[in-house]
C-alpha cells in the first residue's frame, strides 16, 4: 500500500528519548524489572501547593472556558517578573507566549523564524528534537561539534567557521541536554557579542536554568548582550524546575513582532494551554523555591555518584557535568570489544545489549549527534540509580 503521509513527516524520526522511555514502560508492564535512565524527567512529585492550586482552579467556571491564546494574563505577567528575577532580563508580558511545554514553544519559534533554505547553527551534542523541528520549518541544521576535552562548549571561532550567508539563527543551550555543560558568563558574553556583530538570531533554550552545580552559574545571553534583544528568543518552562513535565506548560519570550506571529500560529494549532495547568504554573512561578533547591541538592549527590561509578569502568570516559541532570559518557573505546559475550560496534548496539542483558535503558548518542556516546539521566530514585549502575558495571567491566 502506498504511504499517503506527507514527505516532511516521513522524513522525521521518532524522539529517541521518548521511544526508550516507552519501551522501558512496556517492559515493566510485562513484568520485566527495567531500570530506565532514559527520559529527562524529574522523579519528584509536583509540590502539593501547586497541585492544590490546580484543584482549586477546577472549581472556577472561568477556567472551564476558552482563554487568550498567548496565555492567562496573570501568568504572562508572572513569567515576565520571574525572568527579570532569575536572569536579569527585562521583558513585557506581551512578549511572552505560553505554550504546551518547552518543546511546543521551540517548535513555534522555528516555524515563526525559519524560512526554507535558512540555516540554523546547533552545537553538538544537541537535544534530539532540534534537527526535526528545524527540518519541519524548512530549514537546514548546521552542526558544530564539541568534545569532552573542550567541556562540550562551542567557541565564537567555531561558530564563525560554520556561518554562511544563509545562516539565520544559533541555538544556544546552557545548561545543556545531553552533556550537562554550563558556559561561564565570559563565554556566554563572547558568543552573544559574536551573534550581535554578525546580525543572526539566537534561540536560547533555558529550561535547566536552576540546575547548576559546583559554583557554575546560569547566564542568559540577551541579559548580558543587550544588542541582541531585537534578535533573541528565550524558551523556558516549568517542567524541569518544578517537576511538572506532565503539566505541559512552557513559553517563549521574543520581540513583539515575533511574539505576535507565534500567537497567530498557535491560534490555528493548539489555541491556548489548559487553564488548569496554567493556574498550576502560575502558583509554581510565584511560590517558594524550597523544593527546587531540595531537588537540586539531590541531583547534585546523584550526579557525583553516577560519575564515580561510570568513570571507574575501563575505557569509559565520563566528564563530571555542571548542570541539568544527565551524564554523557564517551564509550567509543569500549566498542568493538566483547560486552557480555557479544561484540558491539555502535552505541545503539550497546544500549540494545544493556537493555536485553541488564534490563537497563540508556539513550544512544546517535540521537544527540554524538555516536559513540550514551546519555543517562540521574533523575531517578536512589534505589533505582544504585541498582542500574550496578547492572551497567557488571556488564561493562
Amino acid at each position: 500500500m502506498t504511504d499517503a503521509t506527507s514527505r516532511r513527516v516521513r522524513e522525521i524520526g521518532e524522539s529517541p528519548t521518548l521511544a526508550i522511555s516507552a519501551e522501558a514502560k512496556r517492559l515493566r508492564a510485562a513484568g520485566v524489572d527495567v531500570i530506565s535512565f532514559g527520559a529527562g524527567e524529574p522523579d519528584f512529585a509536583t509540590a502539593e501547593h501547586i497541585v492544590e492550586a490546580a484543584r482549586a482552579a477546577c472549581t472556577q467556571p472561568a477556567m472551564h472556558r476558552y482563554s487568550p491564546t498567548g496565555g492567562l494574563p496573570a501568568l504572562r505577567e508572572a513569567i515576565a517578573t520571574k525572568t527579570a528575577r532569575d536572569s536579569g532580563l527585562q521583558v513585557s508580558p506581551q512578549q511572552v507566549i505560553v505554550s504546551n511545554g518547552g518543546k511546543h514553544a521551540l517548535s513555534n519559534v522555528f516555524q515563526a523564524l525559519v524560512e526554507p533554505g535558512d540555516e540554523v547553527i546547533v552545537p553538538a551534542p544537541y537535544w534530539v528534537s532540534y534537527p526535526e523541528q528545524v527540518t519541519l520549518a524548512g530549514g537546514a541544521m548546521v552542526t558544530v561539534s564539541t568534545t569532552a576535552a573542550d567541556g562540550y562548549r562551542v567557541t565564537p571561532e567555531q561558530l564563525e567557521q560554520a556561518r554562511t550567508p544563509a545562516t539565520k539563527a544559533l541555538v544556544f543551550v546552557s545548561p545543556s541536554n545531553p552533556t550537562g555543560a554550563v558556559y561561564t558568563p565570559d563565554q556566554v558574553r563572547a558568543i552573544g557579542r559574536w551573534a550581535a556583530d554578525t546580525g543572526i538570531w539566537v534561540i536560547c533554550d533555558e529550561i535547566y536554568e536552576h540546575l547548576v552545580y559546583d559554583g557554575a552559574t546560569f547566564t542568559s545571553i540577551p541579559a548580558v548582550v543587550e544588542d541582541l534583544l531585537p534578535r533573541s528568543v528565550v524558551v523556558n518552562g516549568v517542567a524541569k524546575t518544578f517537576a511538572m513535565t506532565g503539566w505541559r506548560v512552557g513559553w517563549s519570550i521574543s520581540p513583539a513582532p515575533v511574539a505576535a506571529a507565534i500567537n497567530r500560529l498557535q491560534s490555528h494549532t493548539t489555541s491556548h494551554v489548559c487553564n488548569i495547568a496554567q493556574q498550576a504554573a502560575l502558583t509554581a512561578i510565584e511560590g517558594p523555591m524550597d523544593q527546587v533547591e531540595r531537588m537540586r541538592r539531590t541531583y547534585d549527590r546523584r550526579r557525583r555518584r553516577v560519575h564515580e561509578v561510570l568513570a571507574d569502568i575501563d575505557d569509559v570516559a565520563c566528564p563530571l557535568p555542571e548542570g541539568a541532570f544527565y551524564v554523557f559518557p564517551d564509550v567509543r573505546q569500549r566498542l568493538r570489544r566483547p560486552v557480555g559475550g557479544t561484540t558491539v560496534t555502535t552505541s545503539v548496539e550497546l544500549c540494545t545489549l544493556l537493555l536485553d542483558e541488564a534490563q537497563v535503558a540508556l539513550v544512544p548518542g546517535e540521537g544527540f549527534g554524538a555516536p559513540g556516546h550514551v546519555r543517562l539521566s540521574y533523575a531517578l530514585s536512589d534505589d533505582d540509580l544504585e541498582k542500574g549502575l550496578t547492572r551497567i558495571a557488571e556488564v561493562l567491566q
